[in-house]
């Protein structure tokens, strides 16, 4: 009866997990999308055919919509903020978040009732485990997104220096930075090209960039906008101001570098007392035990 029931459990979870899932992994590459935007067409004989991946994916999709549409939930600003600050965009990600937070608690207490010893503490424990799961899945994929978007700061002024140095404008010399660092750092693509939408859509160029620093809550972008105002305030010669500032954010980044590395010799300590020393002292002191008690056994004979 026990192996029945975590053949069950298992099953369920994994369930579980490939519908959650299933959006992402089936999710089309970005040339699968160009090449469907290049051959969609209206005429009945050039239609694409929707692959098996695509369609379970947009069936999952609708049935996000559906249930949402269905439960009521209206659209919820914070929650939207924070999917697209981990990089989610569009009603669908909303959607699928809310589907996900009801159905995680449901596969939880499911998996819970069928434990071997069940009781309502552990139901309980893993309808709340599966409710808070979304939202600690959210906020990994914001941190991750806002690290990454980080690391590539220093990288994306020094070309942007170069760019408004050879005499493009800053919203030029933007929009070629993001696609420069399209392939090595697509999180901050995905932030100058909503920059650059924001601006054409008729929003300033600095509260483009505060939308952007709240979005990413990234100081370097803070520090970045409050030096495009002064830039513009006091007429502070663009190229001087980026030059200096691509400099600090060079010598911020080798400081962090340093910092880890002068936390990995602490890091390592454990591991070395814990689990490298005793092996160390196994293998040398064995053998000279081993022989000690050898001979006292031979000389007690």
């Amino acid at each position: 009866m026990t192996i029945v029931l975590s053949i069950a459990i298992a099953v369920s979870v994994f369930l579980a997990i490939a519908l959650l899932s299933a959006p992402f992994l089936m999710r089309p590459s970005l040339a699968e999308r160009r090449m469907f935007a290049l051959v969609h067409a209206t005429r009945e004989d050039v239609l694409r055919r929707i692959g098996p991946r695509e369609a379970v994916r947009e069936a999952v999709l609708s049935l996000a919509h559906k249930f949402r549409a269905g439960v009521g939930l209206g659209e919820n600003k914070q929650v939207e903020e924070r999917l697209i600050s981990g990089g989610l965009r569009g009603s669908r990600a909303t959607d699928l978040y809310f589907f996900a937070r009801f159905l995680c608690p449901l596969a939880g207490v499911f998996a819970g009732g069928f434990l071997a010893h069940v009781s309502y503490f552990w139901v309980l424990a893993l309808g709340a485990a599966g409710y808070l799961a979304p939202d600690f899945w959210l906020r990994r994929r914001i941190k991750a997104r806002a690290e990454k978007i980080r690391r590539s700061i220093p990288d994306a002024l020094d070309l942007m220096v170069i760019c408004v140095d050879a005499g493009l404008g800053l919203d030029q010399a933007l929009q070629r930075v993001g696609l420069e660092l399209s392939l090595s750092h697509p999180e901050i693509n995905q932030e100058f090209a909503q920059i650059n939408f924001e601006q054409r859509a008729g929003k300033g160029r600095i509260e483009a960039w505060q939308s952007m620093a709240g979005r990413t809550k990234i100081e370097e972008f803070t520090s970045f906008v409050t030096m495009l105002v002064q830039t513009d305030r006091f007429g502070t010669p663009i190229i001087r101001a980026l030059s200096r500032f691509a400099e600090d954010m060079r010598m911020k980044r080798r400081q962090r570098a340093e910092e880890a590395a002068a936390k990995t010799k602490i890091k390592i300590l454990f591991p070395l007392v814990l689990f490298i020393f005793p092996c160390i002292f196994i293998v040398l002191l064995a053998p000279a035990v081993l022989s000690i008690g050898t001979l006292l056994q031979t000389m007690g004979k």
